[in-house]
């Protein structure tokens, strides 16, 4: 489904990302792994059309070069960002109005799903976003993402400043999504919730992935975890 090669990006004169490849398959939860700077919200920023990039990004076999976020968006890839960018003045319900798919297209996903997942959304739906905890707004910022029907979501830190009740909802919704078939790429610091909930992890360093494996290769590479991961 989407596959990344040799991708470079630049901040200015900074030089970001250092040929960046990996792939990401159908039905796949793959966690991107890495210290603060290493480059992995920086990756999802290039796939996003965010940032400007050099190298290869193909999402089914079509080139996203050249493409700008609503495009990207339209071709079935959702965006979680750390930031959450939910809208504080509008109801819970009017957010996930906002992201559902135009166009008339049926989703696979429903107001009804979203509030199954996180109920406390549902209590809420009639209150202003802006007066939610952080907890709740990361609630809403990933169901207003789905709401859109993607077929690969991309999730940056999702589980950052939560409370460990929250993280089992977020790992849970991550299983729910790999039961629907959904892509996820997951960008995360917790290394518990990556790899309970992932088949790959990917492992980020200098703007470069300095391993490919599955989470039970990575636990017992201590010298990777050592040197890329642990503070």
């Amino acid at each position: 489904m989407l596959e990344v090669a040799d991708l470079h990006a630049y901040y200015g004169k900074s030089h970001v990302l250092h040929g960046v490849t990996f792939d990401v398959g159908a039905g796949e939860i793959v966690a991107l792994l890495g210290r603060n700077g290493s480059g992995r919200s920086t990756t999802a920023k290039a796939i996003m059309g965010l940032v400007a990039w050099e190298g290869q990004i193909h999402w089914n076999g079509q080139s996203l070069a050249g493409k700008r976020a609503f495009e990207v968006a339209r071709l079935g890839l959702g965006y979680v960002p750390e930031s959450r960018d939910i809208f504080p003045d509008l109801t819970v319900q009017q957010n996930l109005m906002l992201g559902q798919k135009g166009g008339g297209k049926e989703s696979r996903w429903t107001f009804d799903d979203m509030y199954a997942m996180f109920p406390i959304l549902k209590e809420r739906r009639h209150t202003a976003a802006g007066f939610m905890s952080g907890g709740e707004q990361q609630m809403l910022t990933l169901c207003r993402t789905l709401m859109g029907d993607p077929e690969l979501v991309i999730i940056d830190e999702p589980t950052e400043g939560l409370a460990p009740k929250i993280v089992a909802l977020v790992g849970q919704y991550l299983r729910t999504l790999k039961a629907r078939g959904i892509s996820v790429l997951l960008i995360e610091q917790k290394l518990t919730i990556a790899m309970d909930v992932s088949d790959r992890a990917l492992v980020m360093g200098h703007g470069a992935i300095v391993f490919d494996g599955t989470p039970g290769q990575l636990r017992g590479a201590a010298s990777v975890r050592k040197q890329w991961l642990e503070v």
